[in-house]
């Protein structure tokens, strides 16, 4: 039996999702540094969602990511495993990253990039 914290619904017209390659170069920042880089960030853009932006992790600065031990299911998409990010003066932005390791095949393509909350960072695309 599915219980709704594991539902698996797949895109549709009522709920659709669509992926496409950024315009131009993404960056994040947090604090005086850069978190993500990259030309080659997807953009996801799910229903009535803001878009958002996966990164390779080789775009990333993984150095300032610590692993949480928080997850979350999207009956879209799948598990997502979150990261806090390091700032430099030592403290930490909590949950501030997730990645979806082994998401659904409708969303294949972000598989083990990460994405950041624009409410504790700042994304810019230009």
């Amino acid at each position: 039996m599915l219980t709704l914290s594991r539902l698996r619904l797949e895109p549709s017209p009522s709920h659709p999702i669509t992926i496409r390659a950024s315009d131009g170069q993404v960056t994040v920042r947090a604090g005086s540094g850069i978190l993500a880089r990259s030309e080659r960030a997807l953009i996801l853009h799910e229903h009535a969602y803001a878009p958002v932006a996966y990164f390779h992790r080789q775009d990333c600065a993984m150095e300032r990511l610590e692993a949480s031990e928080h997850h979350s299911w999207c009956p879209y998409k799948g598990e997502a495993r979150y990261f806090h990010v390091r700032l430099e003066d030592g403290s930490l932005l909590e949950n501030a990253a997730w990645t979806y390791e082994t998401p659904f095949g409708s969303v294949e393509e972000i598989a083990g990039r990460l994405a950041f909350y624009p409410g504790k960072v700042e994304i810019v695309e230009a």
